[in-house]
């Protein structure tokens, strides 16, 4: 039987796999209403991949944090060297914006059903 963390890990594998081939890939470009795009696509693919490695793996949050983090400058050194791609420390900073908005969800929701278990049990 196939366990959750597995499950997570492959999860995990599969987003990694995209997310490379979406920024080391030739941008299709096309007009956009919506400003900043490309920051927003960056948070939420950190956002996701630090919450599939969280549960993926469990690291320590300084772990993870230098573990994506060092990937965020991978992805910006390979596109300083591709010809229709271009490094930017905006996008590595959108990158730790996204890890830094999914340890602050995680603690919001961990704070919010602790309290809601200490509220159920008295009842």
């Amino acid at each position: 039987m196939i366990n959750r963390q597995a499950i997570f890990k492959w999860a995990l594998a599969l987003t990694l796999i995209l997310v490379s081939y979406l920024v080391f890939s030739k941008p299709n470009y096309y007009p956009s209403g919506i400003p900043n795009l490309d920051k927003i696509g960056h948070m939420g693919s950190f956002f996701m991949l630090s919450y599939l490695t969280h549960l993926a793996f469990k690291p320590k949050w300084y772990i993870l944090a230098i573990i994506l983090a060092g990937y965020a400058v991978f992805i910006e050194i390979v596109q300083s060297q591709l010809s229709y791609r271009s490094a930017s420390f905006a996008d590595f900073v959108a990158d730790m914006v996204g890890i830094l908005l999914f340890y602050i969800s995680n603690w919001l929701y961990n704070r919010y059903f602790k309290a809601a278990k200490l509220v159920d049990s008295e009842n």
